[in-house]
């Protein structure tokens, strides 16, 4: 299965610490940017969401 993976919009240039996403056919793909290789989870999007809102209120 091909993804296509994006880093978020604030992660900057730097090549610092970043996550990335792709979206699949009924879920999101999660994996860290500089280990790609090592693999990814998968998140049902209701669980995804509910982990960007809570990583907002801990920011």
């Amino acid at each position: 299965m091909a993804m296509t993976w994006r880093k978020s919009s604030y992660s900057g240039d730097d090549h610092g610490q970043c996550v990335e996403v792709a979206a699949i056919r009924r879920a999101v793909g999660v994996r860290d940017s500089k280990a790609a290789d090592a693999g990814h989870l998968l998140l049902e999007p209701a669980c995804f969401a509910s982990l960007v809102e809570h990583l907002k209120r801990t920011k």
